[in-house]
């Protein structure tokens, strides 16, 4: 199965194909996988950065035939023609490419276009041509859907994953898909018999600094105030600033609060999470706080008292931080 059949496609029967989307990483895990298929064993790969090797390099690889075998997929990074930021003296290649694109279904090769942008210039003729003659995959993931997304990855690329295991790696990676990915490739290195393990993930995923936060919190509220600090000193020393700590309190405190006035309200753990678009173990956790909601509001002004006075050089050292935590 193709990884990019997970996401909405235009034309899943072209193979000409278009991914565009903002997450370069994700886009680049996609790409490789769909170009590595079966359908595609044998042919000569091709990779054009429009930025670093300019627009005629590329109009010289779909133009010109290979050397290796019949067809070849071309791989195009960077495709600047794309957008609104086009250099007027480039306007030969943009017609070049106009004519190649609007031709496509003529080429034996296969093209494969990663447009890793959060906007492109739809208006474009050149943008039209390719979005009409290309399948096209726009890779987004909801929050909520991370987990799922996530574990048919996993069981595509023939590795096993148990829900635990699942549920940690999302957690140590702070539900950032970029994250996920990466911490998965450093556990397909580390596994054994294709299997990962909560244990293994223990040993090779290190806590996120919002997971090193909610714990300092945790601590807080639970009064454990020694481990609290002791946890604080330790992101200090790791070189985490007061302002980015307190950045990470205020997002924790909030969640808490929204989800429990939203819970107060009737709304179900489910609709929260929609309507948050935050993972779901998060709203979990956050509806098992104790903390009353008007304590919740009395820490959120504290935070957003301290992150002024920081921020506007009124505090310097950590130990106005350091009072925050102790009179929680």
């Amino acid at each position: 199965m193709s990884l990019l059949s997970l996401f909405k496609n235009t034309n899943d029967n072209n193979p000409n194909t278009l991914i565009w989307g903002s997450d370069a990483f994700l886009n680049d895990y996609l790409t490789k996988n769909f170009v590595n298929e079966e359908q595609f064993k044998g042919l000569e790969h091709i990779n054009i950065d429009c930025e670093n090797d300019g627009l005629d390099e590329l109009i010289a690889s779909m133009t010109e035939s290979s050397l290796f075998s019949n067809q070849k997929i071309i791989i195009i990074k960077n495709p600047f023609f794309l957008t609104s930021k086009v250099p007027k003296k480039l306007q030969k290649q943009i017609d070049q490419l106009q004519t190649i694109f609007s031709n496509i279904k003529n080429l034996d090769d296969v093209v494969v276009i990663v447009a890793s942008y959060e906007k492109i210039d739809r208006r474009k003729k050149l943008t039209k041509t390719i979005m009409a003659n290309f399948n096209v995959v726009e890779p987004e993931i909801k929050s909520y859907e991370v987990g799922a997304i996530t574990k048919t990855i996993i069981k595509n690329e023939g590795y096993q994953i148990s829900q635990a295991a699942l549920q940690l790696l999302i957690e140590r990676s702070d539900q950032v898909v970029d994250t996920i990915l990466s911490n998965y490739i450093k556990l397909k290195v580390a596994s054994v018999d294709h299997k990962i393990t909560e244990k293994l993930v223990e040993r090779n995923v290190d806590f996120s600094l919002a997971q090193n936060v909610f714990a300092i919190l945790e601590d807080a509220l639970k009064n454990n105030y020694d481990s609290a600090i002791e946890r604080l000193n330790d992101q200090l020393r790791s070189g985490s600033n007061p302002i980015q700590l307190i950045a990470v309190f205020q997002n924790q405190v909030e969640l808490i609060l929204v989800s429990k006035v939203l819970a107060a309200r009737g709304r179900t753990e489910q609709q929260i999470v929609k309507e948050l678009g935050v993972h779901p173990y998060r709203v979990k956790l956050a509806l098992k706080n104790r903390q009353t909601t008007k304590k919740l509001k009395e820490m959120l002004l504290q935070l957003i008292n301290l992150e002024f006075n920081y921020k506007n050089g009124n505090y310097r050292v950590d130990n106005f931080l350091k009072m925050f935590m102790l009179n929680i």
